[in-house]
């Protein structure tokens, strides 16, 4: 039927205000909905699912709602201008080498200068690289840090992200290469930030050819979720990523994972015969 909010005839000539139809009414709802939860949780006046009425959601007016929605895009604002300031003062005296007082080394090229403070609050494990032992609070100026398994592109990435917590957005400016060596380093100093960015990036690019090394990659940085998605992607596509010339390779370097692919796949093969057979049986009857 018509809407008299999303209809596109014009607006003298659509449907009384009471004709809606059913998306913009559910949308409405959901919107009404989320805004009195978020409003519950902002009182701490959340109750549980027993306690709850079935249309106790429909406290606020739609007009309410808009306006609450109006406020939280305001707060948003806010959020983002503050989170800019933070960055750009960071990414600023970063890239300019404002007083730094380290240089950090990659396994090759040169050396990139950073500040102790910005690292050791951004990884605890780096805290404890920096803070040398108990005597030594403050490492003195002058002092470097070796990170060998990183190239000086990796590195200066890695470092980006600690200063302003992005540089990784871009789909076809950060090689998958380099969001693998970032994913490891994330594990291994311990910034799960960083984590969740390169967990999502890979997985939202995972296929066929390079699902072995996405697999590969999620099994050295303990990354369940990647390798939940990696392992799908084998099992969906398993004639063209087992018989492909990569898996030769793979399977030398990982028989434990191969051990897995091979017991996944059987377990796809069972679960397939018997939904086969459950079916078979129904049609008999």
């Amino acid at each position: 039927m018509d809407c008299c909010i999303c209809s596109p005839m014009a607006t003298m000539y659509r449907l009384p205000r009471n004709a809606i139809c059913a998306h913009c009414y559910q949308g409405a709802k959901a919107i009404i909905g989320f805004v009195n939860k978020d409003e519950q949780e902002e009182d701490g006046s959340v109750k549980s699912r027993g306690s709850m009425k079935p249309n106790s959601c429909s406290t606020m007016g739609m007009r309410d709602a808009w306006e609450k929605v109006k406020e939280m895009r305001d707060r948003e604002e806010t959020t983002n201008q503050r989170a800019a300031f933070l960055e750009q003062g960071f990414a600023l005296a970063w890239k300019e080498g404002m007083h730094t007082d380290i240089v950090v080394k990659p396994g090759t090229g040169p050396p990139i200068p950073a500040h102790k403070a910005i690292l050791a609050a951004r990884s605890e494990v780096f805290r404890h690289m920096l803070s040398g032992d108990e005597q030594c609070i403050k490492a003195p100026a002058g002092d470097a840090i070796s990170l060998p398994e990183l190239s000086h592109d990796e590195l200066f990435l890695l470092l980006s992200f600690l200063y302003t917590g992005g540089g990784l957005d871009d789909q076809d400016e950060v090689p998958e290469r380099h969001l693998h060596a970032l994913l490891v380093a994330a594990d291994k100093y311990d910034v799960p930030f960083l984590r969740r960015a390169c967990e999502a990036r890979l997985a939202a690019g995972v296929e066929p050819r390079n699902v072995l090394r996405t697999l590969e990659v999620a099994d050295l940085s303990s990354s369940s979720v990647l390798r939940e998605r990696a392992m799908d992607t084998v099992l969906e596509h398993a004639e063209q990523v087992v018989f492909s010339p990569e898996y030769d390779d793979f399977a030398v370097r990982n028989v434990g994972l191969c051990v897995e692919i091979t017991r996944a796949l059987l377990a796809k093969k069972m679960s397939t015969a018997t939904t086969k057979a459950t079916t078979c049986c129904i049609e008999d009857v």
